[in-house]
């Protein structure tokens, strides 16, 4: 296996230059190792003197739906605690007589559950967390489940509540117990960070409030509402730990411990779980842009500008970490550095 390290570089290199993101950090391998690796740029534009770094914490956003979403629920599947095709109303009285009932943890898995696509927390629901909870999986659906593909971040807050529920914690103690802890990601944690650990955070967005960029607290506001800690976003992580993750996916093996979720969960997720439904979808895993069924690379996103890929059929995996939330909401400078990024990482 070979991999265009210097083109790697070239082209991070370029997106500091551009300000698609101040700095930027990567690895690619497969079961066995790290393969390749990289640095660049700075962590602050206001401290040039202060260069990004492996170590470099980031916060993960939507990497929180499969770093502690998704895997909590996939321990919870091997586990036999959860039926994925069961009505969420069979296993769940709280939303027994609710329109959420007739949902399954399938359906949110491939965002076809018809829930709504709206995510203003607090201009529905206010500011009272068990207030938000109740609106959340009270609401009436946007639309039946099964009809249409339509990404939401909804899903994953109900499927976070829903892991909670089955195993009788919360969620940043479930993934911690079943998941960071079994592989050894040592600095996968929720948000808020404590000070020694925000300060080598990679900053975010600027808070009107303070007129300062968002540093070791969650850029997501619904995240921050609910205390850091929801299946939407709010996780920090580091390159090292993501890795490992990523290396468990393709071989258990690879993990010192058994994490709560094995390979029969992954090998389920990396499959199109939606039929002839566009855009297609695994279970909270996507197909990258731009690949085929033969290449058969997975892909998740976060806002904040962090990624991972994966292909089960080539033995290899990808992360790149930016901070690109530090210059823009526009998704389309990273967009096309994270394409060219997978193409030379799985080409």
């Amino acid at each position: 296996m070979t991999y265009r390290t210097d083109r790697i570089e070239a082209l991070l290199d370029e997106g500091v230059r551009n300000k698609v993101y101040p700095g930027a950090v990567w690895a690619v391998g497969d079961a066995a190792d790290i393969r390749a690796s990289g640095v660049t740029g700075v962590l602050d534009p206001d401290e040039p003197g202060v260069k990004m770094h492996p170590n470099t914490v980031f916060d993960a956003a939507s990497l929180t739906k499969i770093l502690a979403v998704w895997s909590s629920i996939g321990a919870l599947w091997e586990d036999s605690v959860l039926d994925l095709d069961a009505p969420l109303g069979t296993l769940w009285p709280e939303v027994t007589d609710r329109p959420l009932g007739i949902v399954t943890a399938r359906q949110l898995l491939t965002h076809t559950a018809g829930v709504p696509l709206r995510a203003q927390l607090k201009n529905l629901y206010g500011t009272d967390r068990q207030v938000i909870r109740a609106g959340v999986l009270h609401e009436a659906l946007h639309r039946l489940p099964g009809e249409a593909v339509e990404y939401t971040d909804r899903a994953a807050l109900i499927l976070g509540y829903l892991a909670e529920h089955l195993s009788g914690q919360p969620l940043d103690q479930l993934a911690d117990a079943r998941t960071w802890r079994p592989l050894g990601m040592a600095c996968t944690r929720f948000g808020p960070l404590p000070a020694e650990i925000a300060a080598r955070c990679a900053p975010t967005e600027l808070d009107q409030d303070t007129d300062t960029h968002l540093k070791g607290v969650a850029h997501d506001f619904s995240a921050r509402l609910l205390g850091g800690v929801c299946g939407i976003a709010g996780a920090f992580t580091v390159l090292g730990d993501l890795i490992r993750f990523l290396r468990y996916m393709l071989d258990a093996s690879a993990a010192p411990a058994q994490a709560g979720f094995g390979a029969e969960w992954t090998a389920y997720s990396l499959t199109v779980q939606t039929g002839g439904l566009e855009p297609a979808r695994g279970l909270l895993w996507h197909p990258a842009p731009g690949t085929t069924d033969e290449q058969d690379v997975w892909v998740h996103y976060g806002f904040t500008g962090t990624g991972m890929w994966i292909s089960p059929d080539q033995d290899r995996w990808a992360v790149l970490l930016t901070n690109k939330l530090y210059y823009t909401r526009d998704r389309q400078p990273l967009t096309d550095v994270r394409n060219t990024f997978r193409q030379l990482a799985f080409s």
